[in-house]
């Protein structure tokens, strides 16, 4: 992967103060969104994390991996599936498997779920998101594709800041670490 997309994507992120009463701040990454020349190199370098692994379908959760994985799958030469988050939406009116993800990065607990037809033992899949600080979400993809018989490449992610158990545990990969963005004060 190119240097210059890492330093690109550092540039443009930032924190955000959501107010006087928050005590935190919110990464923003709407600048990765709306710059060209990254949305046209995050889908090469995501794919390239996993180099001649030939996924067959690229698996992401909604809502930023929505984003990020139809990117991936196209340079992948994969298709794309979405992982839905239960409650967002009205129910899709066919067959779903579902996943429950413990708890996310905020202490949520969701359910993943994604059209049981679109994936079956013939498929590699290759999970990506845009950030994981817990795993949560991606162990629940990897979960999914399991219950459909699927083999799991690995994780592409574009920041990664798990633990080292949990990274290797989902075989995961990104282009930056947490630490590699100004940290929050």
């Amino acid at each position: 992967m190119p240097s210059d997309l890492r330093d690109q994507l550092r540039a443009a992120f930032r924190w955000t103060d959501p107010g006087p009463d928050s005590g935190y701040l919110v990464s923003d990454r709407s600048g990765w969104w709306r710059d060209p020349t990254i949305l046209d190199g995050l889908g090469p370098a995501l794919a390239g994390l996993f180099p001649g692994s030939a996924p067959t379908v690229v698996i992401a959760p909604e809502i930023t991996g929505f984003l990020v994985g139809p990117l991936v799958a196209r340079a992948a030469g994969a298709g794309f599936v979405e992982a839905y988050r239960e409650g967002v939406r009205l129910p899709i009116a066919e067959p779903m498997t579902w996943a429950d993800v413990p708890s996310d990065h905020r202490g949520a607990r969701q359910r993943l779920g994604l059209r049981t037809r679109l994936l079956g033992p013939a498929d590699r899949v290759l999970v990506v998101d845009d950030w994981v600080a817990t795993g949560a979400q991606a162990r629940a993809v990897h979960a999914l594709a399991a219950a459909c018989g699927a083999a799991v490449i690995g994780t592409a992610v574009i920041v990664e800041e798990c633990d080292p158990a949990t990274a290797a545990e989902l075989n995961l990969r990104g282009l930056l670490t947490g630490a590699e963005l100004d940290a929050p004060v």
